[in-house]
Parts: structure tokens; sequence; C-alpha cells
């Protein structure tokens, strides 16, 4: 590990403040993701800025829904009463993810900054435009089973990690930051990024930028009671998503008012399914429409040799998640 130098901060402004004046630095807050890939010079900053002294961590009611601190821990946050009840499917998706060990540690502006698991990236003797733009993309060519099927270039073809964030997505969170310029809000829709020819920029975030919180709209909690992440991988703990869905249906009458689906495992961002949404209203909740709203959803999939059958495993995956929202979160 390169050495590096540590500063903490006392509030926002001197963050901010910090981060602006130096080269080379990163927030540190976590650190579940960060201090892996400085272990493995993947990331080698010159300083790190310590923000955990921020009164960040709060989860509070605002405007009808949630405001998420960014430095609350994701086990605290998952086992919110109000994010129980009101949007348990962000409680699921971080649930779904990694250990509680690391859930204990880190924090929900940490899981949205956190990069790519792809082995190219993180091995150092490999070429890696994330890593080293114009170095090339080792999966390209090389073994790709986990990579994506949607939004890929031909710069990079890595898959974002969270599982947190696909839930986020589906429930068009907003995320709140601070700057040098003041403060601002994202629609989550924009904060992650496609590769393009930019695959190392991850985000919309500004370099000197601080998250601050992550909002949860009062519309969005609709789907509190008919809602389900499911997430397919190798193992049944501790493992990245092949695939993995975040389904939400708004059920009134006997038929879908509204719905919300994205996928995880499949792209460099989560990625929602918009027109697989518009084919779930005004229908019935049974298998002939989630079969229909499947096949609009992995329209445009594009795989490579290795991961082709996440076409397939995303449809099933699709039609699996919808019935068991449709069935009050339960399994049928």
């Amino acid at each position: 590990m390169k050495p590096f130098a540590y500063t903490r901060a006392r509030n926002q402004q001197a963050a901010v403040e910090t981060i602006a004046q130096l080269q080379n630095a990163k927030f540190i807050a976590g650190g579940t993701n960060l201090i892996d890939l400085m272990k493995e010079n993947v990331e080698q900053p010159n300083s790190l800025v310590d923000i955990n002294r921020l009164e960040l961590t709060s989860i509070v009611e605002r405007e009808g829904g949630l405001r998420l601190g960014a430095l609350a821990r994701n086990s605290d946050t998952a086992n919110h009463r109000l994010v129980r009840e009101r949007y348990p499917l962000v409680s699921q998706a971080i649930l779904s993810g990694a250990s509680p060990q690391l859930r204990n540690a880190a924090t929900n502006g940490g899981n949205l900054m956190q990069r790519t698991r792809c082995y190219y990236f993180y091995d150092v003797a490999m070429p890696c435009n994330k890593r080293e733009p114009g170095s090339g993309c080792g999966a390209l060519e090389g073994f790709s089973r986990m990579h994506a099927i949607f939004g890929a270039s031909r710069q990079c073809i890595a898959t974002h990690p969270s599982d947190m964030c696909v839930a986020l997505a589906a429930l068009e969170a907003v995320v709140q930051v601070e700057g040098p310029q003041g403060a601002r809000s994202i629609p989550f829709a924009d904060f992650h990024r496609l590769p393009g020819d930019t695959p190392q920029i991850d985000t919309n975030l500004k370099r000197e930028e601080l998250i601050t919180a992550i909002d949860l709209p009062a519309a969005s909690s609709v789907f509190s009671r008919n809602c389900y992440y499911l997430k397919v991988r190798d193992r049944a703990s501790y493992a990245f998503a092949l695939v993995s869905v975040a389904a939400a249906l708004d059920i009134q009458n006997g038929a879908i008012q509204q719905a919300r689906l994205a996928l995880g495992g499949v792209a460099h961002k989560p990625w929602r399914l918009t027109d697989a949404e518009e084919v779930l209203k005004r229908q019935r909740p049974d298998e002939g429409t989630f079969r229909r709203a499947a096949d609009a959803a992995m329209r445009g999939a594009d795989g490579t040799e290795h991961n082709r059958f996440k076409i397939e495993l995303g449809r099933r995956a699709i039609v699996r998640a919808l019935t068991i929202a449709a069935n009050g979160g339960r399994s049928v």
C-alpha cells in the first residue's frame, strides 16, 4: 500500500474545503471498499479525509418520505423501523449484500460510491480502462461471466456491484450532496454513469463534493406491501449478483396501478426497466403479465460467450420476483 496523509474533518464545511485543497484525495468513512482497493494498489490516494465524525447518521422523516443519512451504517438502515415499514425493498436489498460484519461498518454514502468487482479491474497486471484509461479492457476478450449485458461499451463491460443501489433506483431516490458551490440534489437515475468513452468516471458526483443524504420519496411508500428483492448468485451469501431484481407493485382492485423494476449485476449502473413497467400497468398480476414484462425488460440485452446465459436468467428472475412481490413478498 502506498503511504498517504490522513486528516479528520470536524464538520461538513471543513470536509469539503479540505478535499478541494488536496490533490488526489479521497473521503473515507467505513472504508470497506476503498481500503481493499488501496491494498491492491488499484486506488493510490495521496490523502484520506476521514468524515466519520460528521453528523450525518440520522434517519428522519422528511416531506412524507425518509432521509437516510450518508454516514448511517448499512445495518442500522436496513433494520430501522421506518425503513422496514415504508420501504422494505431497501431493507431487503441491503440485507442481501455483503456480510453482517461489513454491513456494520459500511455506510449508505459509501454503498453508492463502491467500485466494480471486475477481476480485471482488481488485477493491476491486466489491462483495464477503468483503472488506467487507454490500456484496454481485459474482459472483452477474456472471461466475462460476471459482466454487463446492458449499457456496455468497447471501453468497459464491468458491472456495478451494489444491491442497495438497485432498490434505490427502483424507488426513485434522490442523492443530496454538498460542495464548494453549495448543496445540490441528484436524481438517482443520474447519479451513476454508463462507461461510454470514460469508464474511469463512475458517477456524476464532482471530486470535491460530499454525499450528505439519500431521500426516499413519499410517493414510493405505496410499494411497501407488494415488493421483493431477488438476488441470484453463485453462493447463498457473501457473493455478488449474477442478476438481481428489485420489484415493486401498487396493486388495487386486482390490477397493477404502478410498477417499479430495476436490475442489478447486468450493467455499469443499476438498470431501471421502464418499458417493462409500462407493460405491467393496468394489468392483472398473473404469470402471463409477468412474462410479457420480462420479455420487454430483456430487449436489447447483449451478452458475451461467457455471460449470454444472463439474458434468460434475467427473464426468469423478473417473473419470479414479480410473482413474490404480488404475493405480498411471500414465496409461492
